[in-house]
């Protein structure tokens, strides 16, 4: 890789630090190419990101942006996972390591907030952005749906006791 290549590397780093709601590291020693495909097309699938840089071009995109303070997770083999949704990558990473040992987690980061491992681990178990688009979906359809049953209840009402008169006017 030359200058110009580490160069532009280094801009596009940046810029995905400078973009994204959320940013996981993690290490990946031991992890096979088929392994890292399927982790990538599940990132893809999400709505997130994954990458493999040097650690030193990685420091280096890191400066000026606000996500800087996560530079000391940068040693050894390491990944990131990022995407604009603050649950998806997380969520991906956290599965991906619950079924393969060799991706570890180390931290990451959400804006200026410092994440350990735990801390991504707690923001995978949240909700994604569009589970909670469909709750409150939900919340909102269920006062129209109420609101029909009420109406149509009296009808119904109406409709049983004049049944149960003919009933009554049938059996005498």
């Amino acid at each position: 890789m030359d200058r110009a290549e580490k160069s532009q590397l280094v801009e596009d780093l940046g810029s995905v630090f400078k973009d994204t709601g959320v940013v996981v590291v993690a290490h990946y020693t031991g992890l096979s190419v088929a392994e890292m495909t399927s982790l990538r097309a599940q990132m893809r699938e999400a709505g997130a990101g994954m990458r493999v840089a040097k650690n030193r071009l990685v420091k280096l995109a890191l400066k000026g942006t606000d996500v800087e303070h996560v530079s000391d997770l940068f040693q050894g083999p390491t990944v990131i996972a990022y995407s604009d949704d603050p649950v998806a990558a997380p969520k991906i990473a956290v599965e991906f390591a619950k079924g393969n040992e060799k991706l570890v987690i180390l931290g990451g980061a959400m804006g200026v907030t410092n994440l350990d491992p735990e801390g991504v681990k707690a923001l995978a178990a949240l909700p994604s952005l569009d589970e909670l688009r469909g709750k409150l979906v939900g919340l909102l359809a269920a006062p129209a749906t109420k609101v029909a049953q009420v109406l149509g209840a009296p009808a119904g009402q109406v409709a049983r006791v004049v049944g149960a008169y003919a009933e009554q006017g049938e059996a005498a």
